[in-house]
């Protein structure tokens, strides 16, 4: 059997959190060669971004294309894009290697609240990106921008990802981080029904990097070549013992630990 291949398509965090750090961390603990096209440079830390340095329309293309024409790729997932250039590069890139299943995490602020995503990119996403996703991921500030609604109930939440699938994508999770209440709740429509997949809500401020975690998690076992249900289902478990058992590292929102699974998780789909 050979071993399974993951793109990621994102922004480089210089703190490791995030990013294309976070994924290919996530690729690796979950036994899935990674490999990166990376679309801009970040200096940040677990407190601010200080600098954002975009990649050229050619560079973010020829790293798509030597990985494509070479290794393959058996999923992929995108994250920070931060201008129209570069989104229409990665599209056209998608399109042409028929790249497929594709995860989009639609990375719009950092957790720090600053922007990295251009304000006339975020209704890009929505023409350019969103018709090629197997899979869009955005959390609840996120899915608001997508769809201009604010989704303050279950009810709105469910017309909001019928509405997000309605624009293209095969299947839609609101990620459940920034809703209310005990429970971390990720609502999923996958075109033809709703699922929640739950988990207790954790306190503490090292969260930096969930959303790119979970999302490449979800990513490798898409690799691998589970149903979406069940890739669902392994991610969840993984990025809530990555959050459950923080690595305390930095002064602001630090980064999840992404081998924590191995020395503590309890669930056994991870094993």
């Amino acid at each position: 059997m050979s071993t399974p291949r993951a793109l990621t398509i994102a922004g480089s965090d210089s703190g490791g959190g995030a990013g294309i750090q976070a994924d290919l961390k996530t690729f690796q603990e979950r036994d899935v060669f990674g490999m990166s096209a990376v679309t801009a440079i970040t200096a940040q830390n677990t407190q601010e971004v200080t600098g954002i340095y975009e990649c050229s329309e050619e560079a973010v293309t020829r790293q798509i294309e030597a990985v494509a024409s070479d290794i393959g790729i058996d999923a992929a997932k995108t994250g920070m894009i931060a201008s129209i250039t570069i989104m229409k590069a990665v599209a056209q890139q998608v399109e042409k290697h028929r790249i497929h299943p594709l995860v989009i995490d639609p990375v719009m602020v950092a957790k720090s609240g600053d922007s990295l995503l251009e304000k006339e990119a975020r209704q890009a996403l929505k023409r350019i990106l969103l018709p090629l996703a197997h899979l869009i991921t955005p959390n609840l500030p996120e899915a608001e921008v997508l769809t201009g609604k604010m989704l303050d109930t279950d009810e709105k939440r469910r017309d909001a990802a019928r509405h997000i699938v309605d624009m293209g994508a095969d299947a839609v999770i609101i990620k459940g981080g920034h809703v209310t209440g005990d429970s971390a709740d990720d609502l999923l429509f996958d075109g033809e029904s709703f699922h929640v997949f739950s988990a207790p809500r954790l306190n503490t401020r090292h969260t930096h990097g969930t959303g790119c975690t979970f999302s490449a998690a979800i990513t490798a076992e898409l690799a691998k070549g589970r149903e979406l249900l069940k890739a669902i289902q392994i991610a969840k478990a993984y990025i809530t013992e990555a959050i459950r058992h923080p690595l305390n590292l930095g002064r602001g929102h630090g980064p999840t630990n992404h081998f924590a699974y191995r020395h503590f998780a309890q669930a056994e789909e991870l094993r």
